[in-house]
């Protein structure tokens, strides 16, 4: 979260104290490398946070043999080297279109959707089909996490006691609260019908899906904590 927010708002708000608009090239290319890897990175540990869940609940017994500290050390980095080997193969294909339509984005940040428009070269078909895989491996983890949650639900409904359930579901609650709001941000932003988009809206989606989901996971997660519910 700290790393995703860093990529976009500083540069920005330096932008508006100077009063500029203007990013190098290397600039551009960081904030979609980090852009991508962050966001990449994040999504996964969700998935594997799911899966964490998932064995607690439904596998208590085998919860130290299937999660040790090896198990996550693995699936922490493999996320991790995951995010970042997919974001760099974006901003390498990304950044090798040659650019002849000027070089203005209609962004405050740079993100991939927006320099293909920029380029004259039939090799942003390239950057499609990479789209489109990203989408396929986006689709995979959102559906390990639904079937995920389905059997979370099942064994807590199976659970006798009200007391039982209610703890098994307030340590879903933040997760299920965070892969929500990820989630429906982005999709708001990349599947929203072309005939509604302009300018402003698209930065104010942008806004949504870069800014909000950042900001507000620690204050989610954070939730549980006494100190922090006295305090609100």
């Amino acid at each position: 979260d700290i790393g995703s927010i860093s990529t976009t708002v500083p540069q920005s708000m330096a932008n508006s104290l100077w009063d500029t608009q203007a990013i190098s090239y290397s600039g551009c290319a960081a904030q979609v490398l980090f852009l991508f890897f962050f966001f990449g990175a994040e999504y996964s540990l969700l998935a594997i946070m799911a899966y964490d869940r998932y064995v607690a609940i439904c596998k208590p017994l085998h919860y130290g043999t299937l999660l040790g500290s090896r198990a996550c050390a693995h699936m922490a980095a493999a996320a991790w080297g995951g995010g970042f080997l997919h974001a760099l193969l974006h901003t390498a294909s990304t950044f090798s279109l040659p650019l002849c339509q000027g070089n203005a984005l209609g962004q405050f940040f740079c993100e991939i959707p927006q320099i293909p428009k920029l380029s004259c070269s039939d090799d942003y078909l390239r950057e499609i089909w990479l789209l489109v895989f990203s989408l396929a491996l986006a689709s995979g983890c959102f559906v390990f996490i639904v079937v995920s949650y389905v059997q979370i639900f099942r064994a807590v409904m199976r659970i006798p006691s009200k007391q039982g359930r209610h703890k098994a579901f307030s340590t879903c609650l933040p997760h299920l609260a965070v892969v929500s709001l990820f989630i429906s941000s982005c999709m708001v932003a990349y599947l929203k019908p072309p005939s509604i988009s302009s300018p402003f809206l698209d930065v104010l989606v942008a806004i949504l899906y870069s800014v909000v989901p950042p900001a507000a996971n620690p204050i989610i997660y954070s939730m549980r904590n006494k100190e922090i519910q006295d305090a609100i």
